[in-house]
């Protein structure tokens, strides 16, 4: 049996996911993202290689880092998994600009044991200010400076690309006019956003259509307003994205956060 189990608290989401059949469609997330892999070998290509997370695996996704997702074998995996935004962690890191997590795997006791005290804290329903406390001693791991890099920047035209489709998630992508706006043909565009962010245009922009669905369905608890407001054609179209990234529909999720 698939499950997916998300909770928020004090700016952090929460998710506890066991699943066996699931394979999460190509995508990436807004926030930072930190898992330990409970049970099983949980496997994903990042970065164009193809990673396995072992028991007590720890997991470690930059934002806007494209990955999949899907268990080594019919057994399944087990894992938990902590979301947090990059102007949160930043902040109680000290650090100005966006940095990178320098491996996507490591196997390390006390971090392991960090990640699994928040998102324990977070899906039990304990106090934000056990949260708060947590995630600052979860933050503490990192003063290691070989488990951070340093941060490309995107380029001039993918930051300005990328500005454009979050400005216009309620329509459907217009490739003419992010080219003609850059003066860059389309095919130049399409070939040089893949480089840079790992990730086609389209996709980028479906990921960054149900992030801003996600986060609606959060603040307002209403599905069908986040479908209007996103420009899904229905709860159909909207659940088809959701459940591809989140293994979840919409309005199972809306529970979760109600």
């Amino acid at each position: 049996m698939n499950q997916f189990i998300y909770k928020k608290s004090a700016g952090i989401t929460a998710l506890s996911a066991s699943f066996t059949d699931f394979k999460y469609k190509k995508h990436s997330h807004q926030e930072y993202a930190l898992g330990v892999t409970m049970r099983g070998i949980q496997e994903y290509n990042l970065d164009g290689s193809l990673q396995s997370s072992y028991q007590n695996g720890v997991m470690l996704f930059n934002p806007e880092q494209p990955h999949d997702g899907m268990a080594h074998d019919k057994t399944g995996i087990d894992y938990v998994m902590v979301y947090i935004e990059p102007k949160l962690f930043l902040e109680i890191l000290g650090k100005k600009d966006i940095v990178r997590f320098s491996s996507p795997i490591v196997y390390n006791h006390g971090l392991q044991q960090r990640i699994l005290n928040l998102s324990c804290a977070i899906l039990s329903g304990k106090d934000e200010a056990l949260s708060s406390e947590l995630l600052l001693s979860l933050a503490d791991s990192f003063t290691q400076p070989n488990l951070w890099m340093s941060f490309r920047k995107d380029n001039d035209l993918t930051r300005k690309a990328k500005d454009m489709i979050h400005c216009s998630l309620e329509n459907v992508l217009r490739l003419n006019d992010i080219c003609r706006e850059l003066d860059i043909s389309k095919f130049q565009f399409i070939r040089m956003f893949k480089t840079t962010t790992g990730i086609s245009p389209y996709q980028y922009f479906l990921n960054c259509k149900v992030e801003r669905a996600k986060q609606l369905i959060e603040k307002n608890k209403d599905v069908y307003s986040a479908v209007a407001e996103c420009g899904f054609v229905d709860l159909t179209h909207l659940n088809k994205h959701f459940k591809s990234i989140y293994g979840i529909t919409a309005f199972e999720y809306r529970s979760y956060v109600s």
